[in-house]
């Protein structure tokens, strides 16, 4: 798959997304790491052949490991950030980028509004131009 611009920073930004899991979930690493293959696998957000341990979840979250980090844990930790209580938000536009990859990956919208005003009110401007890149980029690869 071409990485267009938007798609590359969506890599970028899957290690920081993986990293907030990290920080903000309660347990170890190994809890952690199996609170993400489980909820995937019951959320129907992707199909872990197997849990990974609380290394691969560390591993995924070096600002280097874009590339290594599987779609079904971005989009399950993206659903499980916007749960939490603590309402974290995207720390950098790398970031912003995975979260709406991810949120237009979990749920379908008929349009960019109805995806913009279907998230969290905390992350509703926060991720209004990177759910708009988004949309852009998702309407593009339908195209192809």
């Amino acid at each position: 798959m071409p990485q267009s611009g938007f798609y590359a920073k969506v890599r970028r930004g899957m290690p920081a997304l993986i990293d907030q899991w990290r920080r903000l979930g309660q347990g170890d690493a190994d809890r952690l790491a199996l609170i993400v293959a489980e909820t995937a696998r019951v959320a129907k957000l992707g199909e872990p052949d197997t849990t990974p341990s609380g290394a691969q979840l560390d591993n995924w979250s070096r600002p280097d490991a874009g590339d290594e980090v599987p779609l079904w844990a971005a989009r399950t930790v993206t659903f499980l950030l916007m749960q939490m209580p603590a309402r974290p938000v995207p720390q950098s536009d790398d970031e912003a980028c995975a979260w709406a990859y991810c949120w237009l990956r979990n749920r379908e919208f008929g349009d960019v509004e109805s995806a913009r005003a279907a998230l969290p009110a905390h992350l509703q401007e926060k991720l209004a131009h990177a759910v708009g890149a988004a949309w852009a980029d998702r309407q593009g690869l339908r195209l192809l």
